[in-house]
This record gives structure tokens, C-alpha cells and sequence, in this order.
């Protein structure tokens, strides 16, 4: 449960930076609602950065053998 809630927090939250994004390049913010959005969109983003950070962290643990990282290409198409 703890994967999907993490999940759900990363697209709400770049849900929500999107909308900020889009409200602000509207233009139609006053200059302190403009700053207050700024403010709310830099810490949505490195709410994002952070779990994307840890996902990272956990493909190369998933990847490791024998001690060493082991790159491998990503294919979306690739069946399992």
C-alpha cells in the first residue's frame, strides 16, 4: 500500500505543478499570488526530485549483482 500512496503523491504533486505552471504562465496572478504559487511550485518540485531520486536508488540496489552496478537498456516493449 505504501508504493501506491508514494505513486499517488508523485502524480498529484506533478499534477499540481502543472497547474501551477499553467496559472502562472497565464499572466492573469497578481504579483503576490504570482510569488505565493513560485514558492508552492519549488516545493512541489523537489518533492517530485526527491521521489524520483529514490526510485533511482532502488533500480540500481534492483540492479546490482555481485557488488557492481550492472547498466542494462530499458525496453517499454520488452515483454517480462
Amino acid at each position: 500500500m505504501a508504493r501506491k500512496k508514494a505513486s499517488l503523491d508523485f502524480e498529484q504533486s506533478l499534477a499540481d505543478l502543472q497547474t501551477l505552471v499553467e496559472r502562472l504562465e497565464n499572466g492573469e496572478l497578481s504579483l503576490e499570488d504570482s510569488l505565493t504559487a513560485f514558492e508552492q511550485g519549488i516545493r512541489l518540485t523537489r518533492e517530485c526530485q526527491g521521489a524520483l531520486a529514490q526510485a533511482e536508488q532502488k533500480v540500481q540496489i534492483l540492479l546490482e549483482r555481485d557488488g557492481e552496478i550492472a547498466q542494462e537498456p530499458f525496453d517499454a516493449e520488452q515483454p517480462e
